[in-house]
């Protein structure tokens, strides 16, 4: 049995005539004729009963057209999805982010492709530092991710999507809560930093506090944006955090601008490797590429 064959049937079945059924399929009528016959042979049973003036169905007739109609129905749709996977407006994408970027780009991210590519499915992998998602990346844990660059594996390609500036965590009770302040009163402060070597955030704060004048003194480190600020909370040290932490509130932490912050920032950036072929990815970054309107700047 051919689709062919069952496409014809529902024709004739629909119209009941096999020169209106013809028309339909833009066939001339013998050829349509000649594989009905065909299929009740196939069948061992005639589907239609034939008079000079109507066809109508048979009992068999009768119970191969819902399921005609089901099976030519799921092909259609077995295609379309099919080319809409092929097109990329279909699939699923691993995604990883920084701890922070989840709070205020991640969100952005999704709006955008939930608004154009409402068939993507995204699969989260957050509270992740810069090195460990391009890790991630390179061993196809991950397809897309949100990081800090610079970005070290060049086989991996990069879009930045906003500049933010630093900004100062520090305990509620702090001599420095009232804020601004500049890096060098910063001094003789203890700071809570990212434990990862390599960490975008925390070469930015210490460049920035050598360039003031002096090395910061890093008395305890954390994994994650979270614990760094659970131990900032706790009155153990200060840290230099990007602003997407300001969408973070967090009981006994006050952040405080920088006077000197113009010169203290970091850069957030989708990564993907280059040589990734899935067109779903390829639409998803001709989404996310395009500058947003909505954006706000850092």
């Amino acid at each position: 049995m051919e689709t062919r064959q069952l496409r014809y049937f529902v024709a004739v079945a629909e119209t009941r005539h096999f020169g209106r059924a013809a028309e339909r399929l833009h066939i001339a009528q013998s050829p349509l004729s000649q594989a009905i016959r065909q299929l009740e042979a196939q069948l061992g049973a005639p589907l239609f009963e034939r008079t000079t003036r109507r066809v109508d169905l048979t009992a068999a007739g009768e119970e191969l057209l819902p399921e005609a109609v089901r099976i030519l129905a799921s092909l259609d749709a077995a295609r379309d999805q099919v080319g809409r996977v092929a097109a990329g407006a279909l699939g699923r994408l691993r995604v990883g982010a920084t701890g922070l970027a989840t709070y205020r780009h991640v969100p952005d991210l999704v709006r955008r492709l939930a608004a154009e590519l409402p068939g993507l499915e995204l699969a989260f992998t957050t509270e992740l530092l810069t090195p460990a998602l391009e890790t991630a990346l390179a061993d196809h844990r991950i397809d897309l991710a949100v990081l800090r660059p610079p970005v070290s594996d060049p086989g991996l390609a990069h879009h930045v999507l906003a500049r933010e500036r630093l900004v100062l965590a520090v305990p509620a009770d702090h001599r420095l809560a009232g804020g601004p302040v500049r890096l060098v009163d910063l001094a003789d402060e203890d700071f809570v930093v990212y434990a990862a070597a390599g960490s975008v955030v925390g070469e930015a704060a210490a460049r920035a506090c050598r360039a003031a004048g002096f090395t910061p003194r890093s008395t305890h480190h954390a994994d994650q944006t979270s614990i760094v600020l659970a131990l900032v909370a706790a009155g153990v040290g200060v840290a230099l955090l990007p602003s997407s932490v300001l969408a973070v509130a967090v009981e006994g932490v006050r952040y405080v601008e920088l006077d000197d912050h113009a010169s203290v920032t970091t850069d957030v950036a989708l990564a993907w490797r280059r040589d990734d072929p899935q067109p779903a990815l390829a639409r998803a970054l001709a989404v996310l590429c395009r500058p947003d309107p909505r954006s706000v700047p850092a």
